[in-house]
Order: C-alpha cells, then sequence, then structure tokens
C-alpha cells in the first residue's frame, strides 16, 4: 500500500511537464517571466478560471485545464445532456442523459484528476450579477451562441474602471478566451477588455443566420426546416402556447411544442427528417460539431489560458483561425478595434436614417435587429425628448409593450427626434443599455 510520503512524492511527479515550463527560462519565454516555484503554486491554489459551456468545446476545456494544474474552476451551463451529445462530450455516459452538463462534467474531473476542485453552476450567465464574475482571474468561453459572447463581453467590459487619463486600469481588466468551432472550422482568439478587439468589434465576422423565403415556408414547404421556421415564424406568435412571451430555443417546454406542431406539418406534407435535434438547430442556429476541432481550438484556448496566467510566453495577439477541411491551414491576425463600437467604445454608434419623415419607430428596431453591425434581438428604446426621458418603445415588459406599441408606426419625425439625438437601447445581447446616434442624411431632412 502507498504511503502518505510516496503518494506525495506521486503526486508532485504528476506536474513535472508543467514545472519544467514554469522553473526554467528559455530565450523564447515572455521579457517579464521570472522562473520561479511560486507560480506552479498560484495556478494551482489561487487562480480561479471561469468556464462558460460543458458541451464539445467545455468538455475538452475542462479535461485541458485541469491536467495543466489549474485546480480551482467553476463552469456554467443550462443545457442538459442528451444522446446525442455522447458522441464528442467525452465527459459524460449514457446514465448521465437528462442531467445537467455542468453537473455531470464537474463531477467527472473532481473524480478524476485528485486535488481539482470544479463548481458547477447549471443555470444561465446572465443570473450572476457583477459580483460573481469579479471573484476569476480569467474566463475561457466555449459557447454556440453569439449571444452568450456577447453579453458575457459586455459585462467585463462594465467591470472595467478608468484612469483620470482615460486609459484602462489594467488591474480591472479579466481577460475572456473565447473559442469557436463550425464543423472542420475553428477559432480561438484573446480579448483584453478595453484593450484589444472585443466581441462586439468584430460583430460581422459571425455568419448570418440561414433564412427562408416565407411563401416557401407558408405555402410549399419542401424541408423539415421549412416545418419549424413556420412554427417558430407564424404558429407560436398566432397561438401563445406559453402566453406573451418570445420563443426561447433553450427552454425545453418551448423547443418540444415546435417540435410537436412542426412534426404535425411535416406528417400533412409528406416530409421525412424532422427530429428534435434537429429542431433545436434550427431554433438556436446550431451548425454540428466535429470532435477532433473541438480538441484542437480547446487546446489552443487551454494554452492561451495558461500563458496569460503564468506570463510565460507572449500571448496570442489576438485571432487564430484553423481549418482542417482540406489537410490543416491556419493563421493568426490582429483584430483591430472598432473606433465607434458599440461596447467597448466611450463615442456612441451613429445608425443611418436617409428620410426620418418616412422612417417608423418599427422601421428603426428592424435595421437594428437586421443590420450585421448591430444584430439586436429584442431591443427597447428610450429617449430625451422635450426634457423628459421617454420610453419610447419596450417589448419585455407587457404593461409597458402596450402602452408604447402605438409609437411602432410614427415617424421618428412625429416622435420628436432629430439630427444627432442619442437614444438608449437595452437588448438581451448586452448586460448594459448602449447608446447610439441618428445620423440624417440631410440637414433638409433634419428640418422636416
Amino acid at each position: 500500500m502507498e504511503s502518505s510520503g510516496q503518494a506525495g512524492d506521486h503526486l508532485h511527479r504528476r506536474w513535472n511537464h508543467i514545472r519544467r515550463i514554469l522553473e526554467v527560462t528559455g530565450p523564447f519565454c515572455h521579457p517579464g517571466f521570472t522562473a520561479s516555484e511560486a507560480t506552479m503554486e498560484f495556478i494551482m491554489n489561487s487562480c480561479k478560471i471561469l468556464v462558460i459551456g460543458a458541451g464539445g468545446l467545455g468538455c475538452e476545456l475542462l479535461k485541458d485545464l485541469a491536467l495543466m494544474g489549474f485546480r480551482n474552476i467553476d463552469v456554467i451551463d443550462m443545457d442538459t445532456i442528451d444522446l446525442s451529445n455522447l458522441n464528442r462530450q467525452f465527459l459524460f455516459r449514457r446514465k448521465d442523459i437528462g442531467s445537467s452538463k455542468a453537473k455531470c462534467a464537474a463531477d467527472f474531473i473532481n473524480s478524476r484528476i485528485p486535488g481539482t476542485n470544479v463548481t458547477a453552476h447549471f443555470c444561465k450567465i446572465q443570473d450572476f450579477d457583477e459580483m460573481f464574475y469579479r471573484q476569476f482571474h480569467i474566463v475561457v468561453c466555449g459557447l454556440d451562441s453569439v449571444v452568450a459572447r456577447r453579453w458575457i463581453n459586455g459585462m467585463l467590459l462594465s467591470m472595467l474602471n478608468y484612469e483620470d487619463d482615460g486609459t484602462v486600469d489594467q488591474s480591472s481588466i479579466i481577460p475572456m478566451i473565447d473559442g469557436g468551432t463550425e464543423g472542420f472550422k475553428g477559432n480561438a482568439r484573446v480579448i483584453l477588455p478595453g484593450m484589444s478587439a472585443c466581441i462586439e468589434c468584430t460583430l460581422d465576422l459571425y455568419p448570418p443566420q440561414v433564412t427562408y423565403p416565407l411563401c416557401t415556408i407558408a405555402n410549399t414547404p419542401r424541408l423539415p426546416e421549412h416545418c419549424i421556421e413556420y412554427v417558430k415564424l407564424i404558429q407560436w406568435g398566432k397561438e401563445n402556447p406559453f402566453g406573451n412571451v418570445p420563443l426561447d430555443g433553450d427552454d425545453p417546454q418551448h423547443v418540444s411544442w415546435v417540435y410537436e406542431k412542426a412534426q404535425e406539418r411535416a406528417n400533412s406534407y409528406n416530409i421525412t427528417g424532422l427530429s428534435y435535434r434537429l429542431v433545436q438547430g434550427v431554433l438556436k442556429n446550431i451548425i454540428p460539431a466535429v470532435a477532433s476541432t473541438n480538441a484542437v481550438i480547446a487546446a489552443a484556448c487551454a494554452t492561451e489560458v495558461f500563458k496569460i496566467a503564468t506570463s510565460c510566453y507572449e500571448p496570442l495577439n489576438n485571432y487564430m483561425v484553423f481549418n482542417d477541411s482540406d489537410g490543416i491551414y491556419t493563421y493568426t491576425y490582429e483584430a483591430e478595434k472598432k473606433e465607434d463600437c458599440l461596447a467597448c467604445s466611450q463615442i456612441p454608434r451613429a445608425v443611418p436614417v436617409e428620410d426620418p419623415a418616412t422612417m417608423t419607430l418599427q422601421d428603426l428596431i428592424d435595421f437594428l435587429c437586421e443590420s450585421a453591425e448591430f444584430q439586436m434581438k429584442s431591443p427597447g428604446l428610450t429617449a430625451s425628448v422635450d426634457g423628459k426621458n421617454r420610453t419610447l418603445y419596450m417589448s419585455t415588459v407587457k404593461s409597458i409593450e402596450e402602452k408604447t406599441r402605438c409609437n411602432l408606426t410614427m415617424s421618428l419625425s412625429e416622435l420628436g427626434l432629430h439630427d444627432d439625438h442619442e437614444l438608449t437601447v437595452a437588448d438581451l445581447t448586452n448586460p448594459n443599455a448602449v447608446t447610439i446616434k441618428l445620423k440624417f442624411a440631410s440637414k433638409e431632412a433634419e428640418m422636416l
């Protein structure tokens, strides 16, 4: 039987590969790096990492980080395990189907790697406030949702402190490492909030959601996707199965209802191939994942976490693209900050207005939702009109929505909005309200 001393020696040897990096200098080390045993002690005992997502990327990230010596890890995921997850989310087994991804992943890592303390949170990231996120040194994302990326990006930006000269207080920066995969393609990026390009700065890099002509969806459906879109766009609003609430692709009850109605429509048109997983994919715009791509991108992200936590090497600057659909191809480049970024800039983003006399508030909302630069979901707008703060429209609160619905058909001129008028916009893509500025096409239009 192994003595306590032998067990301690074995545990020490377990991290020899990491100690060789941290306790020895070399020609490729970061200029400010100092070899020391204290660095290993920091990542094992003090450094706190937050992993968002416990799916394909998340499982790989948790495994990689734990095997690198990080012990204090929190993981957030609001999903439960489905049979289709088991082919690539290797921390789960058939007995785990229906259970929380975060809890099962945490239990597996804690039992497999002694000394690791992974804490699971079976909830949405929006359920936590600023105080929760302030406790972490680094946030690493393995998400399949652009909305969630934008939300956590906004949260980390809102926690920044600024010096008197307007520069960012670097002690308030919590780095975010973001990974994403699309089949055989993937990317990893390092975001230093307030210093490097953020998620909103590069929002137009995300692929647009596939849409189908409404006439095809309503009259001549040919694909199971057409049936799902019909239920999503038409039936949901007509029947309001769960009251006057927006369709939530993360709510199992909502997804089940859409699946049932879409199956009925598919049967009536002799369309096959509909599945619960396909419904989830269409509602959440999920692209099929490949295990090998997840492994590569998670490894790249975990390496960046290690480099930032230890300062042993220069971190990625700041975007890496990977493609193994035909051979293996990868390159890196520096994504640049936008001067008028909606999230990280102090300058309000301009919204072009051709004619304020004909552009209605509904047109403005549609633009904010459909434009590649904004991609909002359900924006609520307020503005100062005649010296008074006025809610122009808000869909998330029923009583306010009913009172402000009449504004949707009014033109911007009728609402008292002028050139350079600043509006405050609240949307679920950001934990904080943002400011936009109306820019009329001409002074003549402003005078109408």
